[in-house]
C-alpha cells in the first residue's frame, strides 16, 4: 500500500457509471485508476468533482505495477483550488495546460519528484496569484527543463534561434527564428515566472504560445495542438 500526493492528467467515462482517473504520482510516476460507480450517486457526483483536470490529490492505493489499472483505496484533495475554479481565465488555462501535460510526460516515465514538485508547487503559486498573465508561457518554458529540450542559454547573445537544436546561432538557417521573434524567446527565458507586472502585450503572448507548441511538437514525439489552444486563445487573449 502507498500514500502519495497526484496530479490528474485525464479523466474517462468508462460504461455508465464509472472513470478512469490518469495520475502522476510523486512516488511512482503515471498511474490509471479506475473508479467505481462515481457517475451513478449523489454521493458519486460530488466526488466526481475530485477528478477535474489538475486536481491535486492526496491518495492510498494498492499498485501492482503489472501495467493494468489500478485502484484507490482512500482518495482526498490535498490542495482545494481557491480561485481556479471561479475564474474563467484560470480554469482556461489550467485546462490547456492539463492537455500539455497529459502529451508531453509519456506512459514509460519513471517517478520523477523533481518534475512533480514543479507541477505541483506551480500550480498552487498560481491558484494563488492575482499576476498570472503570462503564467503559461514561463510554466511551459521551464518545463522544458525537466522534459529534455530547453533552449541552451550558452550563446544566448547570438541572433538567431535555432527552433531543432534549441540554441542561439549566429547565421540564419531555414530552421531559425527571425531576430524580433528570437529577441521575444530571450525576453521569456530572462522573465521570472512569478513576476507582478504585465510584460508582453497580447500579441506577444500570442505568439510566444505558437513558438512554444511548434516547440515541443518538434521535440516531444507525438505532441499535437491541444484541442483547448482555440478557448485559451478567445477567452485570454
Amino acid at each position: 500500500m502507498i500514500t502519495s500526493k497526484a496530479i490528474v492528467f485525464q479523466t474517462v467515462k468508462f460504461q455508465d457509471n464509472h472513470l478512469i482517473v490518469k495520475c502522476f504520482t510523486e512516488i511512482d510516476g503515471l498511474k490509471s485508476y479506475f473508479v467505481r460507480g462515481v457517475l451513478g450517486s449523489k454521493k458519486g457526483q460530488s466526488k466526481r468533482a475530485m477528478f477535474q483536470p489538475l486536481s491535486l490529490l492526496e491518495i492510498e492505493a494498492q499498485h501492482k505495477n503489472k501495467g493494468q489499472l489500478e485502484y484507490f483505496k482512500e482518495v482526498k484533495l490535498a490542495y482545494p483550488y481557491q480561485t481556479i475554479p471561479f475564474d474563467v481565465q484560470k480554469s482556461s488555462i489550467l485546462l490547456f495546460l492539463s492537455e500539455v501535460l497529459h502529451q508531453s510526460i509519456k506512459e514509460t516515465e519513471n517517478p520523477n519528484p523533481t518534475l512533480f514538485q514543479y507541477i505541483y508547487t506551480q500550480l498552487c503559486w498560481f491558484d494563488q496569484t492575482d499576476a498570472f498573465s503570462h503564467f503559461h508561457l514561463t510554466f511551459l518554458l521551464q518545463l522544458t527543463k525537466y522534459l529534455g529540450f530547453y533552449p541552451s542559454e550558452e550563446n544566448l547573445q547570438n541572433p538567431y534561434f535555432e527552433m531543432i537544436e534549441g540554441v542561439f546561432i549566429t547565421e540564419e538557417t531555414l530552421s531559425c527564428l527571425t531576430l524580433e521573434h528570437t529577441n521575444l524567446v530571450k525576453k521569456l527565458i530572462e522573465t521570472p515566472a512569478q513576476i507582478t507586472h504585465k510584460t508582453f502585450s497580447n500579441a506577444e503572448k500570442k505568439w510566444l504560445l505558437h513558438f512554444l507548441m511548434e516547440y515541443y511538437a518538434l521535440h516531444s514525439e507525438g505532441f499535437y495542438k491541444p484541442k483547448s489552444l482555440e478557448i485559451l486563445s478567445e477567452v485570454f487573449m
